[in-house]
């Protein structure tokens, strides 16, 4: 994987065209997230990874009570101009270090196509049940791996140079996902495979070539109660 630091660049510079890019994952990816999440009313949730605030805004929207973090100060400065006037605490972070919440803090968390930058999911899954109360549930999206055998991965036209620019991305095998959502002590409750259809492929051009072919990955987990001990 590329340094932290050039995916970091990278999503600094993404983050001026991110919004209005016409990226098909981001609309395969959207729906079905708000579809795994639910009532929000009421909830407090933390939003891994949330970008410009894609799903940060539509949370508070919502009825909830939303945190999102992220690594790049370009995305979240986008996101700000989103959250005037709401209920939205936005904060700098790297997930790959230690989350700044208490343990049980959030009643759901939300990361959405953002596995492909994490280096270590055992860490990661460590953090996101360490936060997440007790009943609390987590849903992650992210890209297929099988998008990695048509060489594809995030990646944007940066508008100034007018270059391909990919920020770095890992493949992680759904295997290597699920297991270390286990080791964390998650239960996994959901795992949908979702392929582009015709109407995508006419909606975004872009995703044509994807039809049929599996593009995003959306994991549900919840915090496992725990278990009482007979004498």
């Amino acid at each position: 994987m590329e340094s932290l630091a050039k995916v970091r660049d990278g999503y600094d510079r993404w983050a001026m065209v991110y919004d209005d890019d016409q990226n098909p994952l981001q609309a395969l990816e959207g729906p079905l997230v708000q579809q795994a999440c639910g009532n929000v009313q009421g909830l407090r949730v933390l939003d891994m990874g949330c970008g410009t605030g894609r799903h940060t805004l539509w949370l508070a929207q919502a009825g909830a009570e939303v945190t999102g973090i992220d690594f790049s100060e370009a995305m979240l400065a986008k996101a700000h101009e989103k959250a005037k006037g709401y209920s939205i605490d936005l904060i700098v972070h790297d997930l790959h270090q230690r989350l700044p919440f208490e343990a049980g803090q959030f009643d759901m968390i939300v990361s959405g196509l953002v596995l492909e930058h994490i280096a270590d999911l055992t860490h990661y899954f460590s953090e996101i049940a360490r936060v997440l109360g007790n009943p609390g549930r987590a849903v992650v999206s992210a890209m297929h791996p099988a998008m990695f055998l048509r060489d594809s991965q995030a990646q944007f036209t940066d508008p100034n140079s007018g270059d391909k620019v990919r920020p770095g991305s890992l493949s992680h095998q759904l295997s290597d996902v699920v297991m270390g959502a286990v080791s964390a002590s998650l239960e996994l409750v959901h795992f949908a495979e979702h392929s582009a259809d015709a109407q995508l492929a006419e909606d975004f051009p872009r995703s044509e070539k994807y039809v049929g072919w599996p593009m995003l990955v959306l994991f549900e987990f919840r915090a496992v109660t725990a278990v009482q001990t007979q004498e």
